[in-house]
């Protein structure tokens, strides 16, 4: 249970540690079961993810954080290096009852921030079409959907979506 009910005024948006990894990767693997349909591959995918960032990330120019209230996790988001001047978005997530707080906008306005803050001119995400509540949160914060396609992933039938943004230096 959050502590407010209304706001996220008391919510820390903190940097990633080891001792995130397991929760991290359990949320990934029970909320999209339960809201995609997707199979363990989907889990299996998480927990290499985190295992590859957590044993080579650089940290000068990749980060990711976990969203809290209180000693309750509520998400997560990453800034991941592309290329030289491309980062990507990835495990951006929000468990359900923190949903609808501007919690989200938070959470991307502090992965952005950073990429821009580190040197990267754009970035990049994929995720699915199911996910409408993000595809709007990206488009009201200036991404742009710049491909779709249907797949067959984690065993289910999808959109895959892949959006972008230029990101503009700080005022």
């Amino acid at each position: 249970m959050l502590s407010h009910d209304t706001g996220m005024e008391n919510i820390d948006i903190r940097r990633l540690t080891v001792a995130d990894r397991d929760w991290l990767v359990q949320q990934h693997k029970v909320h999209y079961a339960q809201a995609e349909g997707f199979d363990a591959s989907f889990g299996v995918l998480v927990a290499g993810i985190l295992d590859d960032f957590l044993a080579g990330h650089d940290p000068q120019r990749e980060a990711g954080w976990i969203a809290w209230d209180g000693d309750l996790r509520l998400g997560s988001i990453f800034c991941v290096h592309l290329t030289a001047e491309t980062a990507k978005l990835r495990l951006f997530l929000l468990v359900p009852e923190a949903r609808g707080k501007r919690l989200g906008r938070r959470m991307l306005e502090t992965c952005m921030g950073f990429a821009r803050d580190v040197g990267y001119s754009d970035m990049q995400l994929w995720t699915h079409e199911s996910h409408r509540a993000a595809g709007a949160l990206y488009a009201q914060n200036g991404w742009h959907l710049v491909r779709s396609e249907p797949v067959v992933s984690f065993g289910q039938p999808n959109v895959e979506q892949h959006w972008e943004i230029t990101l503009s230096p700080r005022p």
